[in-house]
């Protein structure tokens, strides 16, 4: 791979995921205060804040993926989207109060590490 992408093209690879997973943290606390699956519910949940908020940062998420995409080739690019595994988590543990567990931290270390292989 060509490591001298410009300065662009590394925000992508590395903001994306981080914007992915942000996105991810908020559906989840759109998701513990969703009603029921009636008319009444689904109008809530469409004009939920959190909802709303975590699709804005999806879509913008996927906005910079797609300009990154176009001088990164997608077998190299997507290896990237593997640090949303590890970021989730992470977020997950700061925001939602879940474990971090010993199993994580040695998934997180074979996800980097495939990254490293894949991306050498």
């Amino acid at each position: 791979m060509n490591l001298n992408l410009a300065p662009a093209v590394w925000f992508g690879l590395f903001f994306t995921p981080v914007l992915i997973s942000a996105g991810q943290i908020l559906f989840k606390l759109t998701s513990a205060k969703t009603g029921s699956p009636d008319a009444q519910g689904l109008l809530a949940l469409i004009f939920s804040p959190t909802l709303l908020t975590a699709l804005i940062i999806y879509g913008f998420g996927t906005i910079i993926w797609i300009f990154t995409i176009r001088s990164v080739p997608l077998t190299i690019a997507y290896s990237f989207m593997a640090l949303t595994f590890c970021i989730v988590p992470l977020l997950a543990a700061v925001f939602l109060g879940e474990a971090l567990t010993l199993r994580y931290v040695g998934g997180a270390v074979l996800i980097i590490g495939g990254m490293i292989i894949i991306n050498s």
